[in-house]
């Protein structure tokens, strides 16, 4: 992969920040949008704007088209069974909602336990300490390893004839780490409970292969795949999505409406009430288009190279101490670190300076802060545009921030 061809594709990435040449590694909060999928945007909205299913004129037709054509891209890129299996929704936690809303409270009951980790992003953490409030089941929580792993011992040891359901990231949004998934969802279906994945962090990093891990419903946002904004999925297997009821009334989901009743569109459009994310939707489709042809292969590859670098980079600096596994090849490419005696918003600020953009705070995993025993971490999360050299002028920055905030000084 050519990283000055990549690069030259990202519109944003050309502009200086701070009379400096911009250095954006934020990349696990939002990714950058590559001119195609800008393009993709534009052009619906200049030459096609319409709205979809409702119309039978030319506009309406070539928007569907466009509409439903990306469902069929995100289909094949997750190797989906059938686009009915694809659920447009706002992003990841709109997804898990959705589950937690119309399967979660509609099948558990007091004597049902609820597995998670302690490691998730709230968005796959407080719809479900809601289920278990409305229901009365009972929340449990993986046991992590002491590098925030989760082993197959500790994730069967949690796994019981009472879990109904496992709710578990396929990555870390703090730690990086590659959760077991494949085998976690085989322990759940052992116990006759299903599982459900924030694949939020692991989408835009690696090959994902739906049928291949058998889970029951995986959730991931566009927007850290290179894609819009407000435009998300929810995958389901199609047994389940036909139990459940939709969480959203009105236009465009019904199939039959009397002034009594009404009755639903098949899948997956029972679930997407109203007018939806078209140009998102668009422009998510163009984004799966640039990431296969860039190849997840080399998406990953990149990811670990560049993962690999900063670990070691890093790992070098006094004081600077990096939570989760310290293999690269047990992490996304992202490291969460705190400095000693530099709290992470001042770190983050200094570094904006000098035109780095880190991400600094508890990262909406505020009981995994507790459990690394810190009220923030600053975080550094790497895309395919970045570089090695970009890793050297964070390092550079960090060292620079040591010496302005007097670092070992007596």
């Amino acid at each position: 992969m050519n990283i000055s061809s990549v690069r030259n594709d990202f519109p944003i990435l050309k502009q200086e920040v701070n009379e400096q040449t911009l250095v954006y590694l934020d990349n696990a909060a939002t990714s950058q949008k590559p001119q195609i999928v800008i393009d993709a945007v534009s052009k619906y909205y200049e030459t096609t704007n319409s709205n979809v299913h409702r119309g039978v004129h030319t506009l309406g037709s070539q928007a569907t088209d466009m509409y439903e054509g990306a469902r069929e891209k995100i289909r094949e890129f997750i190797n989906a069974a059938e686009t009915a299996e694809i659920i447009y929704t706002r992003g990841t936690t709109a997804a898990i909602n959705i589950v937690a809303t119309s399967f979660g409270i509609a099948n558990l009951s007091a004597e049902d336990e609820i597995v998670i980790s302690p490691a998730e992003h709230h968005s796959n953490l407080i719809p479900w300490q809601q289920v278990a409030r409305i229901t009365g089941a009972t929340l449990r929580y993986f046991e992590l390893e002491s590098d925030g792993t989760l082993s197959l011992e500790k994730a069967a040891a949690a796994i019981n004839h009472r879990t109904k359901i496992v709710a578990l990231a396929h990555a870390s949004n703090v730690l990086g780490t590659i959760n077991p998934i494949k085998e976690v969802a085989a322990m759940a279906h052992a116990e006759d409970a299903i599982i459900i994945v924030d694949g939020a962090q692991a989408v835009p990093h690696m090959s994902v292969d739906i049928q291949a891990l058998d889970v029951d419903f995986y959730a991931f946002s566009g927007h850290k795949m290179m894609g819009p904004t407000g435009i998300g999925v929810l995958y389901g297997k199609r047994e389940l999505l036909e139990e459940m009821e939709p969480v959203e009334f009105g236009g465009e989901m019904i199939d039959f409406v009397t002034l009594d009743d009404a009755t639903w569109k098949e899948l997956p459009w029972k679930f997407e009430a109203g007018t939806p994310i078209i140009a998102g939707a668009i422009g998510l489709g163009a984004a799966i288009d640039y990431l296969k042809e860039l190849g997840m292969d080399t998406v990953a590859q990149h990811g670990e190279e560049i993962i690999t670098y900063a670990l070691e980079q890093l790992t070098a600096i006094e004081g600077l101490e990096i939570h989760g596994p310290i293999d690269p090849k047990k992490r996304t490419a992202l490291i969460s670190f705190n400095v000693s005696d530099i709290h992470p918003h001042d770190l983050s600020t200094v570094l904006d300076e000098q035109g780095i953009a880190i991400r600094a705070g508890h990262h909406c995993a505020q009981p995994l802060m507790k459990w690394l025993g810190a009220s923030a971490t600053a975080r550094a999360s790497f895309y395919v545009y970045n570089t090695k050299e970009e890793v050297d002028s964070l390092v550079k920055a960090i060292e620079l921030t040591k010496e302005y905030f007097g670092y070992g000084e007596a």
